[in-house]
């Protein structure tokens, strides 16, 4: 009788190196998008996969259920880069942002129209001065103005009053008062009050006013005969409110 002495053959198996791999793909992967600032969230998601699955990777190798250990340590250390990378690339992407957004504020606060200090919602009196953040306007009182025999603007039967517009410049630039526009309403009805135009008044401001100077110009405006207010609108250009003076007349 014979017996067989050779001991049984242990089953060979194979390495389960797919974690390693995929850890070190999405590495890579998620290291490149890293660079970019933008792609910031694409890296923390990557990194943390492949992170993970490197520390896993590991985790055979030790069991001795996979044999690519450098490649599962290049994986996780690459999820690793790629996290750091994504907190980079958000702090960098949320700060750009930002100073855009408050850029966007800026300008749109630089072209929204300024407001007169302390007069909204309130009617100027004859004297007063609507002070603006670059310039101030003056309205004085309404007199009585006699339209020349060729004065266009004027009724027959209706009386003419005249105002003196005052715009001085108070800031660092010159002001083009060419943009200023000027309407009147008479009366408790609030008629509009045509402007006259004749030799003596009628031309309205033109040209810029320098720091520090002003510009004066004076206004005619025709009203019902039995009006006993003049409401003066100024507005002193695009990018300013219009304020408005009441004025007695009559």
């Amino acid at each position: 009788m014979s017996y067989d002495t050779q001991a049984p053959q242990v089953p060979h198996v194979a390495a389960r190196n797919g974690l390693g791999t995929a850890a070190l793909v999405l590495g890579i992967i998620g290291t490149l998008s890293g660079v970019i600032p933008l792609l910031f969230w694409l890296a923390g998601i990557l990194g943390l996969i492949a992170l993970i699955l490197g520390l896993s990777g590991r985790g055979r190798v030790k069991r001795g259920q996979a044999n690519n250990k450098g490649v599962t340590t290049t994986g996780a250390v690459l999820g690793l880069a790629a996290l750091i990378l994504s907190v980079v690339g958000a702090v960098i992407t949320f700060t750009v942002v930002n100073d855009a957004v408050n850029e966007i504020d800026k300008a749109i606060q630089e072209s929204a129209p300024k407001n007169p200090a302390g007069t909204a919602g309130k009617g100027l009196a004859a004297g007063d001065t609507a002070v603006y953040e670059d310039i101030k306007v003056t309205v004085s009182e309404a007199t009585a103005y006699k339209p020349s025999e060729f004065a266009s603007g004027h009724t027959e039967g209706n009386k003419a009053y005249q105002v003196t517009v005052v715009i001085e410049n108070g800031g660092k630039e010159k002001f083009d008062a060419a943009l200023a526009t000027l309407t009147a309403r008479a009366g408790k009805d609030g008629v509009t009050a045509e402007q006259i135009f004749d030799d003596k008044v009628g031309t309205g401001f033109s040209g810029s006013v320098l720091p520090g100077k002003k510009s004066t110009v004076v206004y005619a405006f025709d009203a019902p005969k039995d009006a006993k207010n003049l409401s003066v609108e100024v507005s002193p250009g695009l990018e300013h409110d219009a304020s408005q003076w009441e004025l007695k007349v009559g």
